[in-house]
């Protein structure tokens, strides 16, 4: 095994294991280990001893929480973006890499997988997802977007959930989430240990006696009212047709909208109708065009300090209110 420290890989029978190992961080991703999964892939390819390559997360509260953005902070503060540049980068190659991957990748994903949890997730084409497993893409809450390939699989989900997604945060629970297409297979926590013994022993094909039945998707009553608040053309619209609703999912859904930053419910809502067009590569290319100009919005800056830094969840966006923000400076962060 070799290790450096925030990463664990190692060949095991038939597949290669990588392991996100921070586990006091939630397994956030950073640099070196966005380096050290590429370099290890890389190694793998051609590696006839490895046929399949396995990607789990330490500890039981996370798979993966996403990217280390105080960091990212920190790199737009100085005015140094060397670092946020070169991570970007890397991180989105990454994410290319895996969906493009030829040896099967599959993730065991357990606990929370967020924003770059899910880059190095979703892209592969087997995700075991348990019942304690909760996705989401947060970025709104920190005045950014969901990246990483974001504007391409959200507006590939069923009717508008990536749009209701992606405005507001929420996470997405255990078996809902391969409903909506993050997992592709359903076990319970328990049986993971065996599992993960026998994808060395079997590859792939152990998947298939470890798949649970899924259970019915707590979700399905409400897809016609999301589809419709969601199609509206601009964010204050969806507001309106939430707050015409009673039920508690349009209420959480308020809330969350009401809490994170206006500008990037706006930007994202433009980002992800651009994204369904576009192929994988060219939405990456996209993002990481839009990095530079929302990291250089105030609302980044101080979304992360209220949420990660301080942790006083009291951030000051600008403009405060959704009514409030200019359609025309939205427009002019698109080329």
């Amino acid at each position: 095994m070799t290790t450096e420290d925030t990463l664990l890989t190692s060949r095991d029978g038939r597949v290669g294991r990588i392991v996100l190992n921070r586990p006091r961080a939630l397994n956030a991703l950073n640099l070196d280990m966005v380096r050290a999964m590429t370099k290890v892939l890389n190694e793998w390819r051609d590696d006839p001893h490895v046929h399949a390559v396995v990607i789990s997360g330490t500890g039981e509260r996370a798979f993966c929480a996403g990217g280390d953005v105080i960091n990212l902070r920190e790199g737009q503060m100085s005015g140094d973006r060397t670092e946020v540049e070169a991570f970007f980068s890397e991180e989105y190659a990454l994410n290319l890499m895996i969906a493009t991957y030829p040896k099967p990748y599959i993730a065991l994903i357990d606990g929370i997988c967020m924003g770059g949890g899910i880059g190095v997730s979703v892209y592969g084409p087997y995700r075991v997802t348990t019942e304690h497993a909760s996705f989401g893409m947060p970025e709104t809450a920190i005045g950014f977007f969901p990246d990483i390939g974001g504007t391409y699989f959200m507006p590939r989900m069923p009717g508008e959930i990536g749009m209701y997604l992606g405005l507001t945060g929420l996470r997405i629970f255990g078996a809902d989430a391969i409903h909506c297409g993050f997992g592709t297979h359903y076990t319970l926590r328990e049986d993971l240990p065996a599992l993960s013994a026998a994808l060395a022993m079997e590859g792939p094909a152990a998947l298939a006696r470890f798949n649970r039945t899924l259970p019915a998707y707590s979700l399905a009553p409400h897809l016609g009212d999301i589809d419709h608040c969601f199609s509206a053309a601009t964010v204050p619209e969806m507001v309106q047709r939430l707050e015409k609703l009673e039920a508690d999912w349009a209420k959480a859904a308020l809330k969350a909208m009401r809490s994170v930053s206006p500008s990037a419910m706006c930007w994202t809502v433009e980002a992800l109708r651009r994204g369904a067009d576009m192929t994988l590569p060219q939405a990456l290319d996209a993002e990481f065009l839009l990095t530079r100009t929302t990291m250089a919005h105030p609302d980044f800056v101080e979304g992360v300090r209220s949420l990660v830094v301080d942790k006083d969840r009291n951030p000051k966006w600008l403009p405060p209110r959704i009514e409030d923000v200019d359609p025309a400076t939205i427009a002019a962060m698109f080329p």
